[in-house]
């Protein structure tokens, strides 16, 4: 058996998970799957897609401010370390293929996606939007931590649930 990749810290009184202070939770992967499966079929792809990018664009500034606090990064830093942890955490493995960080440009693998795990490689669409929040969020926090303000966009334009050897990601400006 491997030891987890981050050092998780257990509060003995209220059971609460952390890494790097940021509290944490340990889900199966299904679950979140099943999540936007069901959100999909009662609101629609397309408003669910909305609604996910704003929740993970959030989440990923604050969760890059306070790992940027914490470790000390700036800049170029605190992307990969995102990008790192997101992959420690299972969601698939995330590689910068090619980025820019002046001009607000970027192109990023997916590998081993939960989504693609869950939907299957037969889905016929793109099922990893997820992370195209999550990459805004992130480019966009290197970007204030050197003092510009970039406004972004990112989309999904391959994805392994459609049957692609991977899924990629391109961050542009808005």
């Amino acid at each position: 058996m491997h030891e987890l990749p981050v050092p998780v810290e257990v509060d003995p009184e209220t059971g609460t998970w952390s890494v790097d202070g940021q509290p944490m939770i340990l889900m199966p992967r299904h679950f979140w799957a099943f999540v936007q499966m069901e959100a999909e079929k009662r609101f629609g792809v397309e408003a669910f897609q909305a609604m996910l990018f704003e929740a993970t664009y959030k989440a990923a500034r604050l969760w890059c401010e306070r790992e940027a606090r914490t470790h000390g990064l700036a800049g170029p830093d605190i992307l990969v370390h995102y990008l790192k942890r997101m992959t420690q955490r299972g969601l698939g493995r995330l590689t910068i293929e090619d980025v820019d960080y002046d001009a607000g440009t970027a192109r990023v693998r997916l590998d081993h996606s939960v989504y693609v795990a869950e939907y299957g490689t037969q889905a016929g669409r793109g099922v990893c939007y997820m992370f195209t929040g999550a990459l805004v969020g992130g480019m966009e926090a290197v970007a204030q931590s050197i003092g510009r303000t970039l406004t972004l966009k990112a989309e999904e334009v391959q994805c392994a649930a459609c049957g692609a050897a991977h899924c990629r990601f391109v961050v542009s400006p808005r």
